[in-house]
């Protein structure tokens, strides 16, 4: 039960859970990032404009590589998904590692679960719900410094504020007991980040993109991230199960060779 036991396990179940994000990005945002970027390409045609006036600058004619289409949604989308998957799979590892036998009465394997659902949360449900994932076509070019910067301080008090409340629920949990724990860090997360979401500037760049598509788009971009999360604290949990079943049993071996 090291932290390096828990790395490379954390690193092995990030790698198996980029490859099943792929799969899933490929069937399930694929179709609706091909039908944005049609759009897109077809927004001159439609209303007699520069598409680069139309959308405030954004041009896919910029000096730089040219990549295709078809190794963006395969080896780029697959390499995306595998880089993201071991990053998050590795620091999921090393804070689970960090937080068996810290949290009330949990178990290893737990704990680790527990650590999945708030950093899910944290990291991408409620930045999500402020500033969701759009498509190609819409926002401003000129924008989005500033909006890429208001997204990574959203990100960061989520951090803040879920470590902070976890902090509180197991102290309270020491002295009041699971259920008003829970309840009272939920409550103070959830408190917490509504007056944040308030206090940051909202981004409404939509123009007059199709709703249902960008809807589409949107959903399927929450289902990538959350498939992700899914399969790597569902395979990260079993595999911390296992390793702690594996130090009992070692730990009881030792204890009856002592005794005989």
């Amino acid at each position: 039960m090291t932290a390096r036991a828990f790395l490379v396990r954390g690193l092995l179940m990030g790698l198996l859970a980029g490859i099943a994000t792929f799969v899933v990005g490929y069937y399930v945002a694929e179709p609706h990032i091909e039908t944005a970027i049609n759009l897109e390409e077809s927004a001159p045609a439609a209303d007699g404009h520069s598409h680069d006036e139309a959308t405030g600058g954004h041009t896919h004619e910029e000096g730089g590589t040219v990549v295709s289409r078809h190794d963006q949604r395969t080896w780029g989308l697959l390499t995306g998904t595998l880089s993201m998957s071991v990053v998050f799979g590795g620091l999921l590892a090393l804070v689970a590692a960090g937080v068996v036998g810290r949290i009330g009465t949990l178990s290893a394997g737990q704990s680790t679960a527990l650590v999945t659902l708030i950093g899910w949360a944290a990291v991408v449900l409620v930045p999500f719900l402020k500033y969701p994932a759009s498509p190609p076509a819409v926002g401003n070019a000129d924008t989005i410094g500033s909006r890429t910067g208001w997204y990574f301080l959203l990100l960061a008090l989520s951090l803040v504020a879920a470590v902070a409340c976890t902090v509180l629920a197991q102290r309270l949990w020491e002295r009041a007991g699971a259920y008003p724990a829970v309840v009272a860090g939920v409550a103070a997360y959830v408190v917490a980040m509504v007056v944040v979401g308030q206090v940051l500037p909202t981004v409404n760049e939509l123009g007059d993109f199709p709703a249902d598509t960008l809807w589409y788009f949107r959903r399927s971009s929450l289902i990538v991230t959350g498939s992700m999360w899914a399969v790597l604290g569902v395979l990260l949990t079993g595999a911390v199960r296992q390793l702690a079943d594996r130090a009992t049993a070692a730990r009881a071996r030792r204890e009856l060779a002592h005794s005989l």
